[in-house]
């Protein structure tokens, strides 16, 4: 049995301990502060993590429901950077640049990160969200079949799939410029991010989404 005095230190610990951690910020990989990143889109907040944690890893894949939102949005970009020769349902290029290797993955992101800061003296996870923001589209195309022919249809894409799209198209633009060119992939993903968030019409991931949402209003 304890006595008050214990009863009382014990509590006193304890809101000791939750303002200790109400204190502590990490910083991703003590570089990237994410406590000042917001997320305009309103459908995608749900969607987009961004826990500061010091190290992101989560050593296997999430496989339950909406297990993908668990997982931080940096590092999510590093798992499409290791299968950036990936079209559709067949790997049809194999480079030796993007492995199944964390760290060498993991690599070129940072140093992706690490030249957007430097060149647009922005927090660089805040420009990825936008880039995420401006390259997901809003609506897609599906194939119905009715009477025994097949027509397209207009649908609305949903949040999780919206921010996966984005992602794929961002890595797959950067590999496209780092394919067979003087750029390598880490200067390609930095240019094909800051692309992005500016809207401009010159990214990959930009021109898909245009593409996307034009078939989808043709298809209405």
């Amino acid at each position: 049995m304890t006595s008050p005095f214990q009863d009382w230190s014990l509590e006193r610990l304890k809101k000791v301990d939750v303002k200790m951690s109400e204190k502590i910020q990490f910083k991703i990989f003590d570089m990237f502060d994410v406590s000042e990143v917001k997320i305009e889109d309103e459908g995608l907040k749900k969607v987009i993590n961004l826990d500061a944690r010091l190290v992101l890893k989560d050593a296997g894949r999430n496989v339950q429901k909406m297990g993908k939102t668990k997982i931080n949005i940096i590092e999510r970009l590093m798992n499409r950077v290791a299968t950036a020769g990936h079209r559709g349902k067949k790997h049809k290029i194999q480079k030796g640049r993007a492995t199944g290797k964390y760290s060498k993955n993991m690599k070129i992101v940072l140093d992706a990160l690490k030249l957007i800061e430097q060149k647009t003296k922005q927090n660089p996870v805040q420009v990825l969200v936008k880039a995420i923001e401006n390259s997901a589209p809003r609506d897609e195309t599906t194939v119905i079949e009715y009477g025994g022919a097949r027509y397209p249809q207009a649908v609305d894409v949903s949040p999780l799939r919206r921010v996966n799209l984005a992602l794929r198209w961002i890595t797959h633009g950067a590999s496209d410029k780092a394919f067979n060119k003087k750029k390598n992939i880490t200067q390609a993903l930095a240019e094909e991010i800051m692309l992005a968030a500016e809207n401009n019409g010159e990214s990959f991931a930009i021109k898909r989404k245009n593409e996307s949402e034009k078939q989808a209003d043709s298809a209405r």
